[in-house]
C-alpha cells in the first residue's frame, strides 16, 4: 500500500470520525519511523557485506512499504507482526509470514490487510471518501460565490457616501467576516488536501493557518450576534448613541474571538500538539472553540423569539398609526429573513457535535448543513442586506439616473453651438432689451 494513498484513507476517516481514530500525522509518522529503522538497518548489513569476504547468501531486508522484513537464510520462514500504524488504526494484531527462497522473498502467505484487520473490499471508507470530496466541491463552489457578491455588495456600500449609517457599517463588518471565513477556507483546504504530507513534520505554518480559520469562523458569529444585538437595541431602546455603540460593537466584534482563539492555541500546543490541529480528538479543548459558538447561537435564537414578540405585541397595539404599522410590518418581514443572518437554523444541531457515534447519519447530515448550506450562507446576506435591500437600490437609481443626465449634459454645448453658428446673422442683427438679456443670463445659469 503506498503511502500516499495511504494518508489519502486516514484522512478522510479522521474527518468523519473525530476522535475514533488516532491524528492522521500519528499514524504516518508511526509508519515512517518504522520506515527510518529498517532504512538504517539495511544500510549497516550492506556496509557488513561488503566487508565480508564472501558475501553472505540469503534474502537481504526489505522495505515494502509497510512491514520490514529481517536478513533471512534461503528455506528460512519469516514471521512479522503487524506494524505499529496498523495496530493504532484497527486496534488489531496479527502476524504475516513470507518464505526465503533461492529466488529471493516469496509473496506473504497471509495479505496483511486481512492479517491486520483492514477489509480491502469494505467499501464504506471509499463511499466516505468519494462524498467528502463532493461535499468539498459543493462548498467550494458556495464560498466562491459568496465572496464575490459579498466584495460587490461591500463596494456598493462603500463607495455610496448615502449609505453611511451605523446600520450599513454593521453590515459592512459582517460582510468582511463573511468574507475572511471564504478565504480562510480556501487556505486552509489548500494546505490540508495538498499531496505533500511534509506538513506532518514541519506544522508552524499549518498551525497558523488553522489558528487563523478558527479565528475567522468565531469572527463571523461574533458579527452574526452583533446584528442581533443592534436590531433588539432598536426596538428596545429609545434613544442611544449609535457612535458609541458602534465602537463597542467593532471591539466586541473582532475582539471576542480573539479571547477564545488565543487560549485554544496555546492549550493544543501543550496538551494536543498532534499534526496541523485540523483534528480535534480531545473534546474539553475543542469546547474552548465551539462553546462560544454554540453561546453565540443560543443567544441570536432568544433575540430572535424576542424580537418576534416585540414586533407581534406592537401590531396588536389599538393605537399604532398607520406609519407605525407599516414600519413595525416592514420590520417584521425583515425579521423573518433575518433567519439565515442570525445563524438560528443551526441551533437544530447545536448539540449533536456531542453525540459519541459521530459517523451516525445525523452527524452526516450536521456536516453537510455545516459546510455545504452554510458555504451559501454569505450570498444571502449579501442579497438580503445589499441588492434586495431599498434604500440600496434608490441610490443606485439615483446615480445611473445622475450620470445619463450628465452625458446628456456634456452633449449641449456642441448642440447650441452648432445652433449659434447658423444663426449668428440673425443675432447680430437683432436688438434686445436688457431686461431680455437678464432673463436670458438666468435661464443659462440654471441650466449650468
Amino acid at each position: 500500500m503506498q503511502t500516499c494513498s495511504l494518508w489519502v484513507i486516514l484522512f478522510s476517516w479522521a474527518t468523519l470520525t473525530v476522535g475514533a481514530l488516532p491524528p492522521v500525522c500519528d499514524l504516518l509518522q508511526a509508519l515512517w519511523r518504522d520506515r527510518d529503522q529498517c532504512l538504517h538497518e539495511l544500510r549497516k548489513e550492506w556496509k557488513n557485506n561488503s566487508e565480508n569476504e564472501p558475501p553472505i547468501s540469503g534474502c537481504p531486508r526489505l522495505w515494502d512499504n509497510t512491514i520490514c522484513w529481517p536478513f533471512s537464510s534461503v528455506g528460512q520462514t519469516v514471521k512479522v507482526e503487524c506494524p505499529k500504524f496498523f495496530q493504532m488504526l484497527t486496534g488489531k494484531n496479527g502476524s504475516v509470514f513470507r518464505n526465503c527462497t533461492q529466488d529471493g522473498w516469496s509473496e506473504p502467505f497471509v495479505r496483511i490487510d486481512t492479517a491486520c484487520g483492514y477489509d480491502v473490499n469494505d467499501s464504506t471508507d471509499d463511499k466516505k471518501h468519494f462524498y467528502l470530496l463532493k461535499l468539498k466541491v459543493v462548498y467550494t463552489v458556495g464560498y466562491s460565490i459568496s465572496l464575490v457578491m459579498l466584495l460587490i455588495a461591500l463596494g456598493i456600500l462603500v463607495a455610496f457616501r448615502k449609505l453611511h449609517c451605523t446600520r450599513n457599517y454593521i453590515h459592512m463588518h459582517l460582510f468582511v467576516s463573511f468574507i475572511l471565513r471564504a478565504l480562510s477556507n480556501f487556505i486552509k483546504d489548500a494546505e490540508l488536501f495538498s499531496n505533500d504530507v511534509a506538513r506532518c513534520y514541519h506544522t508552524v505554518g499549518c498551525k497558523t493557518i488553522m489558528v487563523f480559520f478558527q479565528y475567522c469562523i468565531l469572527s463571523n458569529y461574533s458579527w452574526l450576534l452583533v446584528e442581533g444585538l443592534y436590531l433588539h437595541t432598536l426596538l428596545v431602546i429609545s434613544f442611544f448613541s449609535e457612535k458609541k455603540v458602534l465602537q463597542y460593537f467593532i471591539i466586541f466584534g473582532w475582539g471576542f474571538p480573539a479571547v477564545f482563539v488565543i487560549p485554544w492555541a496555546i492549550t493544543r500546543h501543550f496538551m494536543e500538539n498532534n499534526g496541523c490541529w485540523d483534528i480535534n480528538a480531545n473534546p474539553s479543548i475543542w469546547w474552548i472553540i465551539r462553546g462560544p459558538v454554540i453561546v453565540s447561537i443560543l443567544v441570536n435564537f432568544i433575540l430572535f423569539v424576542n424580537i418576534l414578540r416585540i414586533l407581534m405585541k406592537k401590531l396588536k397595539t389599538p393605537e399604532m398609526r398607520g406609519n407605525d404599522m407599516s414600519h413595525y410590518k416592514r420590520l417584521a418581514k425583515s425579521t423573518l429573513l433575518l433567519i439565515p443572518l442570525f445563524g438560528i437554523h443551526y441551533i437544530v444541531f447545536a448539540f449533536t457535535f456531542c453525540l459519541e457515534d459521530t459517523s451516525s447519519p445525523t452527524m452526516e447530515i450536521q456536516v453537510f448543513f455545516e459546510l455545504a448550506l452554510g458555504s451559501f450562507q454569505g450570498l444571502v446576506v449579501a442579497v438580503l442586506y445589499c441588492f434586495l435591500n431599498g434604500e440600496v437600490q434608490l441610490e443606485i437609481q439615483r446615480k445611473w439616473r445622475q450620470r445619463h443626465l450628465n452625458n446628456w449634459f456634456w452633449m449641449r454645448p456642441s448642440m447650441s453651438s452648432s445652433f449659434s453658428n447658423g444663426t449668428s446673422g440673425l443675432t447680430q442683427m437683432t436688438k434686445t432689451s436688457p431686461s431680455e438679456q437678464g432673463r436670458g443670463t438666468a435661464w443659462k445659469a440654471s441650466v449650468i
